[in-house]
Order: C-alpha cells, then structure tokens, then sequence
C-alpha cells in the first residue's frame, strides 16, 4: 500500500531539497524562491497568447522603431559582454572543454562565473519583451509555438542553473548562445532602422542555420561527459540541458524545412518565383494563367 504524503513531509522535502543549494546566490535577486519567476513567466504566456491580441485586436499596431533599435542593440551590448565574462571567468582561464566541475568557492573567478550565470538567466527574462514587442506591433504570426515556448523554458532551466550549479561543465552552452545572440540581435536592430538597410541583410537566411549549428554543438558537449565520467556534481542539469538541445534541434529543423525548403520565409520574390514553378509543374500542359503570361511574354 502507497502511503500517501503529508503537507508536513512535502515541506521537509522542499527543505532538504533547497539545503542542497548554492548558499552563495540564496539571496541574488529573485533567487530564493521560484514562485515570482513562475508567476512572470506565466503572466508573459497569458499576455502574449490571450490577454495583448485581445487588447490589441481593435487598436492601431504601435510602430516601436526607437524602442526596437535601442532595445536589439542593446542586447546586443548585454551578449557581447556576457561573452567576455564567460570567458574571463572560466572559458578563457583553463575551463576543460572535456569536464568542468562546479567550483562552489568564494574566489574571484568562481563568484565572477556565478554572477554571470545570473546576468545570464535575468537577461532571459528580459528577452521576452521580443514576443511583447510582436503583439504589440500585431505581428501575431510571429507568436509561434516555437518563440513562445523557447521564452518559457529558458528562464526555469536557468533558474535551477543560478540555484544548484552557476558555471563549470553547463555554462558552455550559455557562452555560445551569448554569440548567436550578437548575431541574431544584430539583425534584428538593422531590421527595426528601417528599409534603407534591407540590402545589408542578405544573411536572413542563415540564422536559423546558426541556432541549429548552436544546439548541435552544445548537444554534443554535453553528450560527452555521460560517456568520459565527469564528476559533475548536479548532472541532472545537465540532463535537461541536453534534453533543451536536442528538442529544440528537433523543433527549429522543422521550423527550417517549412521556411526554407518549403518556402514560406524566403524573400518575396523568390516565393512567388517558388509558387510560378509549381504552378507550372502542375499545369504542365500549357494552359495555367501563369503559363500563358509567360508565353505572352515570349
């Protein structure tokens, strides 16, 4: 028979479970508790699926330009400073690439590495104004499954990060993020300037190609400790950020097979080029309107 659980013994549970935390970061903020996290996260769900279109759906598209540059480049500052901490903190100073413990010290490098594992997680409560800023200016189709549950995730992985094991063996994959990010912030602060910098963005395309090589990369420097024997004092982080790397591998090839080899986020010149072909595959025998266009054109 299951003897079933008392409030009293969830909470000695929960104790004993925190007890195990990293007492250096119990009071960074937000870092004692998970719940306000919680909270933020799932007001950021409700707002960006059900509360903003609600709002929004008989209001004027805000336009944003000002606060969409100096918001994209300034994430573009915060990634690339989060780079040289990593690096100065560990990844530069003798970090293995091949097992990295946690060094829970209070030594300069160790409370450095842990500090930027906060910077880290905060900045992903940050960035989910991207998904505020789209309901916002009405760009409901870019609300995705995909963006939206990306934006959710992060912060509760990151959070038990920050918690249990800020740096070692699982920041690797942050640092690498922290350089897509300069890339894709980039692009998204010369989007928001306006279309006299359109001809500058001839490398759309290749984003999505980036964050796949990224999960790749991060899945395989994880993979590898589970085979080396890596005495990684909290592995079960490391099991859910393989975990991350491997569905998201999963979620944005999907995402790059429908945009790109099907089509629909190429530029618009090439989807309608993309269209005529098909049209006229399938009206192979002359008699499509695109056809007779063209041969009018002859």
């Amino acid at each position: 028979m299951v003897k079933k659980m008392s409030k009293n013994d969830s909470t000695t549970l929960y104790d004993g479970w925190y007890k195990n935390a990293d007492p250096r970061t119990q009071d960074w903020f937000l870092m004692s508790s998970v719940w306000p996290q919680t909270c933020i996260v799932l007001s950021y769900i409700y707002f960006v699926t059900k509360l903003g279109p609600r709002l929004m759906e008989n209001h004027k598209a805000f336009e944003l330009k000002n606060a969409m540059v100096i918001y994209n480049f300034s994430a573009v500052g915060l990634s690339a400073y989060m780079i040289y901490e990593f690096l100065m903190s560990g990844w530069a100073k003798g970090y293995s690439f091949r097992c990295e413990i946690v060094d829970y010290s209070n030594s300069p490098m160790a409370l450095r590495m842990a500090a930027t594992c906060w910077l880290y997680w905060f900045s992903k409560m940050i960035e989910m104004l991207d998904t505020v800023f789209f309901v916002l200016r009405k760009k409901t189709k870019q609300v995705s499954f995909l963006h939206v549950f990306h934006h959710s995730v992060m912060p509760f992985t990151w959070w038990f990060g920050v918690k249990f094991s800020p740096g070692g063996h699982g920041s690797f994959h942050a640092l690498l993020n922290c350089g897509v990010h300069v890339i894709m912030y980039t692009y998204y602060g010369m989007t928001a300037l306006g279309p006299a910098y359109q001809k500058y963005l001839w490398w759309k395309k290749y984003l999505t190609t980036i964050q796949l090589v990224q999960f790749v990369i991060a899945g395989i420097h994880i993979g590898q400790i589970f085979f080396n024997g890596c005495p990684y004092q909290y592995p079960i982080i490391l099991y859910l950020i393989g975990l991350y790397a491997v569905l998201f591998t999963v979620l944005f090839l999907n995402f790059w097979f429908h945009a790109y080899v099907r089509g629909k986020r190429l530029p618009m010149h090439l989807q309608n080029g993309k269209a005529l072909q098909n049209d006229n595959c399938i009206h192979s025998n002359g008699r499509s309107h695109s056809q007779r266009i063209l041969n009018k054109d002859d």
